[in-house]
């Protein structure tokens, strides 16, 4: 889909047409009409500095666009707000030609100023954005506060350079994340702290309304830079909505995307009814469901302690527990991840071989060991099925089950011998094997606080780490994604995790929906692309 033009030249170049790397939508697709999707919860904010929920994710995609961007229903990359970019020989310096004419909702044009505002705002840390963070190869990153990035330079109107500290492989997903979306500074000025409830951006759609705990009304940005999107003319949100009612909703055509899902109290009853199956859209998600052994806890201080457990779990009950919306997991990487590592085959399921293991590390009799699980169904059954599944070994593990909130702080505190993660799991922020590394198994996210729970922290793996994320020349990307691979394998080898399964998505539409199901499970866009989708009329 991208094809990178090399020469010996001073710089790499990728600056194809657009259409050689735009999207074809479905040619029967038709303009105008309204959806209306629906979720339980109201939406915290819309501000792309600071939303970070599954929930807002897909809605503040559709109203603010970054440099870079997705192919729709796909994890390549394609440009944004970016016509085309310029990579130096060493990685070190991206230099972006912006689309000339791109208007925000508010009339005015975007510049490489907002570039270059947007990216210091975000990293700023009076803005406390959840994802200042990935930008830290940014030079200047360090040093970042309200005068912004030193390493982001305006060279002219529609031409932006941005210069790393370290050479970044992962640097263009970033710049596709939320995070990096581009806003005007006098709209951020006027709403203030309220500018994640009145939103200015360059996206598909801009809001029209918002009325709290009841519903946000999305409309077609005739001024759109993207010709001939979005096809819809509104998108209705309509929140404080209970899963079951508004399946019921969508069976009587009142709804047509219910935002939350298959109930799973009635996931049988409608993959079991095929009127209801035939709406049903599954798709993998880039996610995985696993156990967290903290490695400084004994005794899952023994690695073989670590692959007993492994062992010892029946990880297809457990998918049957959650009724097959799943498939069993052998390594941290989800199967639709680049990098992750086809021909192996994890810890098989073997209790005797778990026994023998605990025998080998000077256990014989077991331990007692406490749980930790979030409280909302499914997740205290699953914990039920790990504690039994422990018993069978000699483990006797006591289920603490606590709202999110606590379980979260007891895994960053480093006082949860054991994490179920389930509701807490890691989805991938972008399609990029480094992402599922740093935050949860790397040493950086094993402090106080940080998502690393295993508290796992090997500097040879680390090492590894960076090699693969300094790897930026295009014509090394297997190269990168072999070492990769390399270090999940040395991760599996010491076993702070028990990988368990890898979600997939199940996306219901009315039959009205138009649009290829890969929209309706965007890997990227989650839960639904709602900038191609359309409505037959």
């Amino acid at each position: 889909m991208k094809k990178w033009l090399t020469s010996t030249a001073l710089v790499l170049t990728l600056a194809l047409p657009v259409a050689a790397q735009d999207y074809t939508p479905d040619p029967a697709a038709k303009a105008g009409g309204s959806i209306t999707v629906t979720y339980k919860d109201d939406v915290a904010t819309l501000d792309p500095a600071i939303g970070y929920d599954w929930q807002n994710w897909s809605m503040i995609k559709s109203l603010f666009d970054g440099l870079m961007d997705y192919v729709p229903g796909t994890t390549v990359l394609r440009p944004g707000l970016a016509e085309s970019y310029e990579i130096s020989p060493d990685g070190l310096v991206y230099t972006f030609k912006l689309r000339a004419g791109v208007k925000f909702h508010n009339g005015r044009e975007m510049t490489a100023e907002d570039v270059k505002y947007s990216l210091g705002r975000v990293t700023d840390p009076a803005t406390q954005s959840p994802g200042a963070g990935f930008f830290g190869s940014i030079a200047g990153f360090d040093k970042a506060g309200p005068d912004g990035l030193s390493g982001v330079e305006v060279v002219d109107p529609l031409t932006v350079k941005i210069t790393l500290s370290r050479p970044d492989a992962t640097f263009l997903h970033v710049m596709a994340l939320n995070f990096a979306s581009v806003v005007p500074k006098e709209a951020v000025d006027e709403a203030g702290a309220d500018f994640g409830k009145k939103p200015v951006g360059t996206g598909a759609y801009k809001l029209a309304e918002w009325t709290l705990g009841q519903r946000l009304v999305f409309e077609k940005n005739a001024d759109y830079w993207r010709p001939g999107v979005p096809f819809l003319d509104n998108v209705v949100f309509e929140v404080g909505q209970e899963p079951v009612v508004a399946l019921l909703r969508l069976q009587n055509g009142e709804v047509d995307v219910p935002g939350d899902g298959i109930p799973p109290a009635k996931f049988q009853e409608v993959m079991g009814d095929p009127a209801q199956a035939a709406h049903v859209v599954i798709g993998g998600q880039l996610q995985t469901g696993y156990i967290t052994l903290n490695v400084k806890t004994p005794p899952f201080d023994k690695v073989e302690v670590r692959k007993a457990v492994n062992m010892a779990i029946n990880k297809d009950r457990i998918v049957q527990i959650i009724n097959g919306r799943a498939v069993v997991a052998n390594q941290p990487l989800p199967p639709s991840m680049p990098g992750y590592t086809k021909d192996y085959a994890g810890y098989a399921y073997d209790v005797e071989g778990a026994k023998k293991l605990l025998v080998d590390a000077g256990l014989a009799d077991g331990f007692e060991t406490d749980l930790y699980v979030m409280n909302t169904d499914p997740n205290p059954r699953i914990a039920q099925a790990i504690q039994q599944d422990l018993a069978a070994i000699g483990i006797k593990a006591n289920i603490q089950s606590l709202a999110q909130a606590n379980v979260i702080e007891a895994g960053g505190a480093g006082t949860a011998p054991m994490v179920w993660s389930g509701g807490m799991a890691w989805i991938a922020d972008f399609p990029d094997p480094s992402n599922f590394y740093g935050p949860i198994l790397g040493c950086a996210g094993a402090g106080d606080g940080g998502w690393n729970w295993s508290k796992f922290c090997d500097e040879g793996l680390d090492a590894k780490a960076t090699e693969a994320d300094s790897m930026a020349d295009p014509a090394k990307a297997e190269d990168r994604l072999k070492l990769w691979s390399d270090v999940y394998m040395g991760v599996m080898e010491q076993a702070p995790w028990v990988p368990v399964f890898n979600e997939e998505r199940y996306t219901m539409k009315s039959e009205r929906m138009g649009g290829e199901d890969a929209l309706y499970v965007d890997p990227v866009s989650i839960p639904v692309n709602y900038d191609y989708v359309w409505v037959k009329q």
